[in-house]
């Protein structure tokens, strides 16, 4: 299982949410690319990066942030937050991103996302699939969809999609441990799915546990800034993985 950190940024700045609520947001670090030096230091491949201001606004905002990071670092990047158009995909990819995470244009315009996965491959996308009472949300975790995860997720896989995240909102922030159950149940009816863990992790005994139902990575953010899992636990697990 991969460990995967997450770096939100709002105005160029490392911070973390609380259940997705922008009133509730603590900076950890005014320099994203010293915090991914940091996280590559220990052995760390894989890294998250969520433009925070343009999940809540119109257009992405902190492109310049990933090209920093990008440059500085041989990490294998995801980056998300407000992408609506081609150009924001090519903005993305061109600025060092491997992969690119959607939520809300998946919903809103299903004909691009369609159009996407033609055009850059199904391979090059890693929908994230926020839930709040197993009914999708978008827009920042704003907008309620109505629509089941279940449902979503199978409508995925058809598309050729065989990665995904899933994040339980109500879990995010919060540090009092993933979704499990949800998480097996998804890993029960999509035994093809490649699924990582989003929201809620507190402790590395919480990675063990994800690690043991199947899950293929985990995406760990507030534990690690506030050194509930040290980054020389998370060397050891990938040594020992």
């Amino acid at each position: 299982m991969e460990i995967i950190p997450a770096i939100d940024i709002i105005d160029g700045k490392c911070v973390r949410l609380e259940k997705g609520d922008f009133e509730k947001k603590i900076i950890y670090h005014d320099d994203p690319v010293e915090v991914a030096k940091s996280f590559e230091a220990k052995g760390i491949t894989r890294l998250h990066i969520v433009d925070l201001d343009g999940a809540r606004g119109q257009s992405l905002k902190n492109v310049k942030t990933l090209e920093n990071i990008s440059k500085s670092t041989s990490l294998i990047i995801d980056f998300g937050g407000g992408l609506k158009t081609t150009n924001d995909l090519e903005s993305v990819f061109n600025a060092g991103a491997s992969f690119v995470s959607l939520g809300s244009v998946m919903i809103k315009n299903p004909d691009l996302f369609s159009a996407w996965i033609v055009d850059f491959g199904a391979e090059k996308f890693l929908p994230g699939t926020d839930v709040l009472h197993k009914k999708i949300k978008i827009g920042g975790w704003k907008e309620d969809t109505g629509i089941d995860v279940f449902d979503f997720i199978k409508e995925l896989i058809s598309k050729g999609i065989n990665t995904i995240f899933c994040t339980d909102i109500s879990k995010d922030g919060m540090m009092k441990g993933p979704a499990i159950e949800l998480y097996k149940e998804i890993l029960f009816q999509f035994q093809s799915l490649n699924l990582i863990a989003s929201g809620g992790i507190s402790c590395f005994e919480d990675l063990v546990s994800l690690q043991a139902i199947g899950c293929n990575g985990a995406i760990v953010g507030k534990a690690i800034y506030e050194k509930k899992i040290t980054l020389k636990q998370i060397e050891d697990f990938i040594k020992n993985n």
